[in-house]
């Protein structure tokens, strides 16, 4: 999946196929995890928080099925 570059001190990048719902995010430590059944909003709103890590903590991170990649 390709991922995009962000400016955030917990997350490098991230990556949304619309398709099957994945969200893949890589963290500054250089792991990735994919998120999954992840509504196109949350990735939308990921992307535009003040704080991404914040954002991860409280509406996706224990929300979302996932694995390490």
């Amino acid at each position: 999946m390709r991922r995009v570059p962000v400016e955030s001190r917990a997350i490098a990048s991230v990556g949304y196929d619309r398709d099957t719902s994945v969200l893949e995010i890589e963290f500054v430590e250089g792991d990735v995890y994919q998120y999954f059944a992840v509504p196109r909003r949350v990735h939308q709103e990921l992307l535009a928080a003040d704080s991404m890590g914040r954002y991860f903590r409280s509406e996706i991170r224990d929300r979302f099925g996932y694995q390490r990649v």
